[in-house]
């Protein structure tokens, strides 16, 4: 008897320790390269102990089929993996604008490693995604990240696979509306490069022989700078609540 409730109570612990991780192992702020991995792991088995009693009473017994075994772990991780995902893709929305910021102000190819998407990327960019790191951290949003956590359990009962059609929807949402207010956010700079260009354009017509590349380059560049410091707090500030109103947005049950 003690050894099938320890071996019910391992297997509660290991299904929720699947989508806890996998969604550690993503979230932005947790599951950044530059956390070593012994917090990561330490800070998901932690969340799961503090879980298990709460949500082990919904996990259903361990099936006696190995592929009802992998069926169920796979579903966990999908979910997981989503949460951490659509936060991480909400994120990128600060790339996106970063990168457009540096096309148009010049700084294309000041080019270093963006910590919080673990790729090279333009300096501005990297710059705006360590800031809505920080953002997060600061405004208190990680609570609201590992409370999406606790409050999937009573959206996705463990053991029921999930509406992976109704995800996808989702997820292409996501993307669509990350890449919109990416291009949203950089609009300063987009009608910054389009009336500079066409200034130069005409400068150059009627000055044929100066060397606009040297002489409006500097200027671009401080200028976007300008730029940046004026509207950086916005930048933070809109992307911020975007993010919020989408994690809510995620977990809110959809009305039938």
């Amino acid at each position: 008897m003690p050894f099938d409730l320890l071996a019910t109570g391992a297997w509660a612990f290991l299904l929720l320790f699947v989508r806890v991780g996998t969604a550690i192992m993503v979230l932005p702020g947790f599951g950044e390269q530059y956390v070593p991995m012994f917090i990561r792991l330490g800070l998901a088995l932690a969340i799961t102990a503090a879980l298990a009693p709460v949500v082990a009473t919904a996990v259903p017994v361990e099936p006696a089929q190995p592929l009802s075994i992998f069926l169920l772990i796979g579903g966990e991780a999908f979910i997981g993996l989503l949460i951490g995902g659509i936060a991480r893709i909400i994120m990128s929305a600060l790339h996106v604008a970063g990168t457009i910021i540096a096309f148009e102000s010049g700084l294309a190819y000041a080019l270093t490693i963006d910590p919080a998407q673990g790729v090279q990327g333009a300096l501005i960019a990297s710059f705006l995604s360590f800031l809505g790191v920080v953002a997060i951290f600061a405004t208190d949003l990680h609570f609201l990240l590992l409370a999406a956590i606790a409050d999937s359990y009573k959206l996705f009962v463990p053991g029921q696979y999930p509406p992976v059609g109704d995800f996808t929807a989702f997820a292409l949402k996501v993307v669509a509306g990350a890449f919109k207010l990416g291009v949203q956010l950089a609009a300063p700079f987009i009608v910054f490069a389009m009336v500079m260009n066409v200034g130069l354009g005409v400068l150059a017509r009627l000055m044929p022989a100066l060397p606009i590349f040297f002489v409006v380059v500097p200027l671009q560049i401080w200028v976007a700078f300008l730029l940046l410091g004026i509207t950086m707090a916005g930048i933070v500030e809109f992307h911020t609540s975007y993010f919020e109103e989408s994690m809510v947005q995620l977990l809110a049950p959809s009305p039938r």
